[in-house]
């Protein structure tokens, strides 16, 4: 099943704007939430390993996962 685009065009013909069926929208749109969540989570893994690294050449104490975990709950 082709999915219908159908395109706006100015008075020189350039293409200026798209029409997409809603249904593909939320599918596409979903798809994107979902790629911002994984960026988000990847992001933060990379922070976390930087902080480590530059932890470990400073010598500054890190929290602990006890520690972390207990934050967490409270």
């Amino acid at each position: 099943m082709a999915i219908a685009f159908k395109y706006m065009i100015d008075e020189k013909g350039d293409k200026t704007s798209v029409l997409v069926p809603i249904k593909t929208w939320q599918k596409m749109n979903q798809a994107y939430t979902k790629l911002q969540n994984k960026l988000k989570i990847l992001t933060g893994i990379k922070d976390a390993f930087a902080e480590v690294k530059e932890a470990k050449k400073t010598g500054k104490k890190l929290q602990t996962l006890k520690d972390f975990l207990r934050e967490s709950n409270s």
